[in-house]
């Protein structure tokens, strides 16, 4: 029998890929020392959505300083090297920024020279948080317009799918696409196919989650025929009830109607996983072959908006 890949030996991009998910317990302590293990521990336990966003909420709060943002960025990219991942989109959530009213530009500076340390390419996209409205989303989209190859390749919109539909956003994606930008959303995580309908229409080029995308047939043929891929985050969406177990998520179907896939962490900080963990939990539950996973590897860099 032929030896499964260990797939730190296999070059991955990472494409949906939060900042400030990616803060473990270990780097909460080195940000904030005064705050025990047994509280971080509690805060990173939770067993829903609105658990989880609590916690990061919880993380962002603890990011003070451009410094702050530079010490996750390294620590990030520590990990993602020692994974074989030579290439990544990192989500900076510039709305959460906007939110604590803090200055941007410092921040971003010092992300994007942390970055500069490391041998992966990195490439920024800025989030908006879509609960938040359309001007707040505008004010996002400026930030990322103003930095249009100056490292920020894409714009995004997150947070809770059903409190921000994506009319709202029409005009904000028309400015993105019209300073250059490549466009994606997150969509069909925990808010059914019509929200995926509804970032297509938004002229989204990648679908964060998508996996209630497997719940409509003619949704699934569109994303097919159009080649527009979605970036799975399996552990994601069991930790945060999106899926009721892992036995249940939609992966395989997904996969098999012909949808063009890519595996990622999500928030491997606060989820406490990793790029190979997902691939080996594909092959694991799901029986994806050595094969099959390696074409979802170059996916990564097929569906790069860097590439």
């Amino acid at each position: 029998m032929a030896r499964m890949t260990r797939w730190n030996e296999v070059q991955k991009a990472e494409l949906h890929l939060h900042l400030e998910g990616s803060v473990t317990p270990e780097t909460m302590r080195e940000l904030a020392p005064d705050v025990s293990a047994e509280e971080i521990a509690a805060r990173y336990a939770f067993t829903d959505f609105a658990g989880f966003l609590r916690c990061f909420i919880w993380v962002v709060e603890h990011l003070h300083t451009p410094d702050d943002y530079a010490l996750i960025t390294r620590r990030l990219l520590e990990r993602l090297r020692l994974e074989n991942v030579t290439y990544a989109e990192i989500t900076l959530a510039a709305g959460v920024v906007l939110w604590k009213k803090q200055e941007f530009a410092p921040i971003y500076d010092a992300v994007k020279r942390a970055a500069a340390e490391s041998a992966i390419a990195v490439f920024w996209n800025l989030d908006a948080t879509r609960q938040f409205g359309a001007e707040h989303a505008m004010r996002v989209a400026e930030l990322a317009a103003d930095r249009a190859g100056d490292g920020v390749i894409s714009y995004g919109i997150g947070g809770d799918e059903e409190r921000g539909p994506a009319e709202w956003f029409f005009a904000v994606y028309e400015f993105a696409r019209a300073h250059g930008l490549r466009l994606t959303a997150h969509a069909g995580e925990t808010v059914g196919p019509h929200s995926v309908w509804g970032a297509l229409r938004l002229g989204a080029e990648r679908i964060g989650h998508g996996i209630r995308s497997a719940e409509d047939a003619q949704l699934l043929r569109h994303l097919r025929d159009h080649n527009i891929p979605l970036e799975i985050c399996i552990s994601s969406n069991v930790a945060t009830g999106a899926v009721r177990s892992l036995a249940d998520h939609p992966v395989r179907r997904i996969y098999d109607a012909g949808v063009p896939i890519i595996l990622n962490t999500d928030d491997p900080g606060v989820f406490r996983c990793t790029l190979n963990g997902e691939y080996e939990l594909a092959a694991r539950q799901f029986g994806f072959s050595d094969t099959e996973l390696r074409g979802i590897a170059e996916n990564g860099f097929r569906y790069a908006f860097g590439r």
